[in-house]
C-alpha cells in the first residue's frame, strides 16, 4: 500500500510538471522565449488526442521506475548489517534477540528469516515451509509493480499504432473530399499525425520495456540471493541439531 500511495503521488506530481510548461508555453505564444515547450507542445498538438494517453503512460513508467530503484536498493531488500547481527543469534538458536533483530531491520531478507524463527520450535520441516512461503511473498512484492511498467511498455506502442490508424484515416478522408489536387495539407496533417503518434508510442514504450528487464532481472538477483542465504543458514541449523540428537543418545 505504502509503495502503490508512493507511485501515485509521483505520477501525479510528474505529470503536472510535464504539463506546467506545455500550458505556459500556449499562453505565453509565439512571441516569448520558451522555442522548447512551444515545440514540444505543437508535437503533441499535431499528434492528436492519442498522444494524451500516451504522456500518461510515459508519466506513470516514470513514476514507477524511479518507485522500483528507490525500492530495489541492496540495502532495502538485503541488507549486510543485519545477516552480521541475526546470523550469531540464528547459529545459537536465540530465538527471541534473533526475533528483536528482525524486527529492527525491516527489510526483505528479515521478514523471511523472521517466518522461519518463529517456527523453530516446530522443527526443520516447519522452519522450510514458512521460510518457502515468506519467500514467495517477499518475491510478490518485489515484482508487484513491474507488471504494471510491463503493461505501460505493451499498451504506449499499442496507443501509437492506434494514432497511426487513426491519422491515415483523417488523411484518406482528406484524398477522398478533396481530390489527389485538392488541399495537399489535410493530408500532410494526417500523415505527420500517424508518424508522430508511432513515434510518441516506440519512445515510450521501448525505455518502459528495457526497465521492466532491468528491474526484473534485478529481482530474480535479490531471490536467488535470499534463498542462498537462508539456505545456509537452515544447513547450520541441521548440522547443529545433529550433535544434540546423538548426544541425547
Amino acid at each position: 500500500m505504502k509503495m502503490n500511495s508512493f507511485k501515485i503521488f509521483i505520477a501525479v506530481v510528474l505529470f503536472g510538471a510535464c504539463l506546467l510548461p506545455l500550458k505556459l508555453s500556449a499562453e505565453e505564444g509565439a512571441g516569448k522565449d520558451a522555442p522548447t515547450s512551444q515545440w514540444i507542445f505543437s508535437i503533441i498538438e499535431k499528434g492528436g488526442v492519442v498522444m494524451y494517453p500516451i504522456i500518461f503512460c510515459s508519466v506513470m513508467a516514470l513514476g514507477v521506475g524511479i518507485e522500483r530503484a528507490f525500492h530495489l536498493r541492496r540495502n532495502k531488500v538485503i541488507h549486510p548489517e543485519f545477516l552480521e547481527k541475526v546470523k550469531p543469534y540464528w547459529v545459537r538458536q536465540d530465538t527471541g534477540k534473533a526475533i528483536t533483530v528482525c524486527r529492527r531491520h525491516d527489510v526483505a531478507l528479515s521478514r523471511v528469516l523472521k517466518a522461519g524463527l518463529l517456527r523453530m520450535e516446530y522443527g526443520i520441516l516447519e522452519i522450510e515451509k514458512a521460510v518457502e512461503g515468506a519467500g514467495q511473498h517477499e518475491a510478490s512484492l518485489l515484482t508487484s509493480n513491474l507488471r504494471m511498467l510491463g503493461a505501460l511498455a505493451n499498451i504506449a506502442p499499442m496507443l501509437g499504432f492506434l494514432g497511426t490508424v487513426t491519422g491515415m484515416i483523417k488523411a484518406f478522408e482528406a484524398i477522398a473530399q478533396a481530390g489527389s489536387a485538392g488541399n495537399q495539407g489535410l493530408v500532410a496533417s494526417g500523415i505527420s499525425e500517424a508518424l508522430i503518434t508511432t513515434a510518441a508510442g516506440l519512445f515510450v514504450g521501448i525505455p518502459a520495456l528495457m526497465m521492466y528487464h532491468f528491474f526484473r532481472s534485478k529481482v530474480d538477483k535479490f531471490v536467488f540471493e535470499m534463498e542462498e542465504i537462508v539456505i545456509e543458514l537452515i544447513e547450520e541449523l541441521l548440522h547443529q541439531k545433529e550433535p544434540d540428537k546423538e548426544g541425547r543418545k
